[in-house]
């Protein structure tokens, strides 16, 4: 048997050794012979832990910043054709939030997308697929670009478009003659540093956001690395999430992503450090996966500025979808990587958004979720959300809930 002393020794120098691994945000697992992995933590699995004080939910201040504009709530709507319209663009200007267009979409490549919706609402699941390519096989036109887009201008709505890397390098100079606010340059993974075929040049995004007069936001990531060269390329913001949509499935066919609290921390600490160095404060959105107000408590909370989601959105009244919810990478003609997903309607936008909820799941009333849970935690405004202390917890919501789950009530559902 070793000596006490030794036996001190040896766990003292372990637990210095796990102490700085986790300061460096490792801490590898053995698969294998030759593989080691860092373990990474949905938003699922974990909890927000109340801290020493309390305060009135009005007294919480949710107001954010992107890209120069300021918004009382930090949440962003998904630019996907069954979650953005001109209306739903211009109405979540009006209650405080932010909604972004798809310039790939059915938006922009018909003059009256209703009776496109309404093939898409329509089909079969087995019939989806094709329709989809077929629909998205239609060039998109730049007038309808420029019409989209003055269209929500002239509604006092702010414009927040997104495009492909590829079509922002097309369509750039009219989405900025149009009077666009924002732009989203968004990919399932988008990097500084892209390699392509000889017979094509990549968008070198730095020189897009420096010659674009207009605010560049890009993504998606999911690392450290990756979203401190973005931030140095020039962005306004980065989006954090691949793969955790509702409606995606590039998880399942790629095999690619890092679960989201993981991919929020890690990016949130690319833009404290950036920040220190340059001065420049970069927002940080999470981008997909999420459902309730608390998913989005806990985004923040892991460190993001804001959250980008589409499938709460799609079951308002409001939204284009007609009940349905579909990704953007689905047209894909080789390898459709989204799919249609029934989402149902559930309230109007003003109640998913601000209340009252009608719902006892946590889809309604997000902003109030939000406040309640600042108060909760005794976080005045967003940065101090960002700062409460976080504890893995993959029971939390399944804890105590069996009445819930048995009878398909409010967590059970």
């Amino acid at each position: 048997m070793l000596p006490t002393d030794v036996i001190s020794l040896c766990l003292l120098k372990f637990d210095t050794l796990v102490q700085t691994q986790l300061g460096t945000g490792r801490v590898d697992i053995q698969i294998g012979r030759g593989k080691t992995a860092r373990r990474a933590y949905g938003i699922d699995e974990i909890a927000l832990v109340p801290g020493p004080r309390t305060l009135d939910p009005r007294l919480a201040n949710t107001h954010w910043r992107i890209g120069g504009i300021e918004r009382e709530i930090p949440i962003i709507a998904s630019a996907m054709d069954g979650v953005v319209d001109v209306g739903m663009a211009v109405r979540l200007s009006q209650l405080g939030a932010l909604g972004v267009l798809n310039l790939e979409g059915i938006q922009t490549r018909y003059n009256d997308p209703n009776p496109i919706l309404d093939q898409i609402a329509s089909v079969g699941k087995e019939e989806f697929v094709t329709l989809m390519q077929r629909l998205y096989a239609e060039p998109i036109k730049p007038e309808l670009i420029e019409q989209r887009i003055q269209e929500i201008k002239q509604q006092g709505g702010i414009a927040a478009v997104s495009a492909t890397p590829v079509s922002a390098a097309k369509f750039g100079s009219v989405i900025a003659k149009a009077g666009a606010d924002l732009v989203f340059v968004q990919a399932t993974v988008v990097s500084t540093a892209h390699l392509s075929p000889e017979s094509i040049a990549p968008l070198d995004l730095a020189h897009f956001c420096q010659e674009m007069p207009i605010p560049v936001i890009l993504g998606n990531c999911v690392t450290y690395d990756v979203a401190l060269n973005l931030m140095k390329a020039g962005a306004a913001g980065v989006l954090v999430g691949i793969g955790p949509g509702a409606a995606c499935t590039s998880r399942g066919v790629l095999g690619v992503g890092v679960p989201q609290a993981t991919a929020i921390a890690d990016c949130a600490a690319a833009r404290d450090d950036y920040h220190r160095e340059t001065g420049n404060y970069v927002a940080v959105i999470a981008d997909g996966g999420l459902i309730t107000g608390g998913d989005i408590c806990k985004c923040i909370a892991c460190g993001a500025d804001g959250v980008m989601i589409g499938s709460p959105f799609a079951r308002a009244q409001e939204a284009p979808g007609r009940g349905f919810h579909w990704g953007m990478a689905t047209p894909s003609p080789v390898l459709p990587r989204g799919t249609r997903i029934r989402v149902g309607t559930t309230g109007t936008l003003e109640q998913i958004l601000r209340g009252p909820a009608q719902l006892d799941d946590g889809t309604h009333n997000l902003l109030g979720a939000l406040q309640t849970s600042m108060g909760t935690l005794g976080a005045k405004d967003i940065r101090e959300m960002q700062q409460v202390e976080v504890v893995i917890a993959p029971s939390l919501l399944t804890e105590g809930k069996v009445y819930q789950k048995a009878q398909q009530l409010g967590m059970g559902k």
